[in-house]
């Protein structure tokens, strides 16, 4: 489906940054979390990449349909009437700037609270116009993805030999978790054919923050991951499967072990993209450290020790390309020292 943009803060296709275009990846790690060995996949997919693709998941297709309708019935609206639930207080309506140090993207999103013991206004704004398809669409969803990536957690500990399995699982279980859940709409841009062949940037190189991120797109391409050679590959889009992203707490909780992938998402001539991702947090005061399961007798830590809430919100002052973690990181002499 074609969506118009009427986006009036996104009217200049060409002053957006551009980027090359790269190469197709071919070979993207698919797990079967119905197979005995996914767990041996799903390691090596989070050495190797840091990012792998989910299939034979338990999501019903019947409520992504029905979100993704719904999230269109919404980026379809006057612009006026998305404008209610914005500017993002970090959560509802945001369109073209990324943050708030000067990044920007061809891009609108709602940003949405999963966490029912925090209320955003800006949240209640969104769903002002259909609160019930719109709100249970959501709820559903979410919920729906949450048990996918407790499952993906539990079969990380159990390739990793964590006990209790439950270990990663819980932090996003609790109630306190600080885990959120974004709809990104990037619009069609004809203008783009007139970049001289250079790509539109929808949504800039990063990292996520937080321990996974679970990722569902329309058919249309656009997401791509830098490899460790640091070749930037372009990702298949799979509409009926899931992606799954390393975040930077979950590197630091196996110690270097796993590696977050550096992502970003380039818009489309002709075509719009719509993408749903579930960033899945811990409570705020957790610390985040390596595991002690995962630390040989020898081993000593990468990483300064520090809580969610202190590497949120520093990741937050920062620019969406920085190396976030490297004010965390121990510096070699540190580590020396510690030995």
């Amino acid at each position: 489906m074609v969506v118009q943009s009427n986006l009036s803060t996104l009217n200049h296709c060409s002053s957006i940054e551009t980027r090359k275009p790269a190469t197709v990846l071919d070979s993207i790690p698919s797990i079967n979390l119905k197979d005995p060995e996914s767990k041996t996949h799903i390691m090596k997919a989070c050495e190797e990449y840091g990012f792998f693709k989910v299939v034979n998941h338990s999501v019903p297709m019947e409520f992504i349909a029905k979100l993704e309708t719904q999230a269109l019935e919404f980026f379809n609206l006057p612009q006026s009437e998305k404008d209610k639930a914005g500017p993002p207080d970090p959560f509802g309506y945001g369109s073209k700037r990324i943050g708030s140090n000067g990044d920007v993207g061809w891009i609108e999103y709602l940003l949405l609270n999963t966490n029912p013991q925090v209320t955003s206004l800006k949240t209640l704004t969104v769903f002002r116009e259909n609160p019930e398809i719109f709100w249970s669409a959501v709820k559903e969803y979410i919920e729906a993805v949450k048990v996918m990536a407790f499952e993906v957690l539990e079969l990380i500990a159990d390739g990793l030999k964590i006990e209790p399995r439950d270990t990663l699982s819980k932090l996003l279980k609790d109630e306190n978790s600080d885990s959120c859940f974004r709809l990104n709409h990037y619009p069609p841009c004809p203008e783009l054919q007139a970049l001289s062949g250079r790509d539109l940037v929808g949504f800039g190189e990063h990292t996520d923050p937080q321990i996974i991120s679970v990722l569902r797109s329309n058919s249309t391409s656009g997401l791509q991951i830098c490899l460790k050679d640091g070749v930037w590959v372009s990702v298949p889009p799979d509409e009926t499967s899931f992606f799954i992203n390393v975040g930077d707490a979950l590197q630091v909780m196996t110690n270097g072990r796993f590696k977050s992938v550096r992502h970003r998402v380039l818009a489309n001539s002709h075509k719009s993209r719509v993408s749903m991702v579930y960033f899945g947090g811990p409570p705020l005061s957790e610390k985040i450290v390596p595991l002690t399961s995962l630390m040989g007798k020898q081993e000593e830590s990468l990483y300064k020790e520090f809580t969610w809430w202190e590497y949120k919100t520093s990741a937050y002052k920062s620019r969406l390309a920085d190396y976030r973690l490297g004010l965390f990181e121990k510096k070699a002499q540190e580590v020396q020292a510690i030995e």
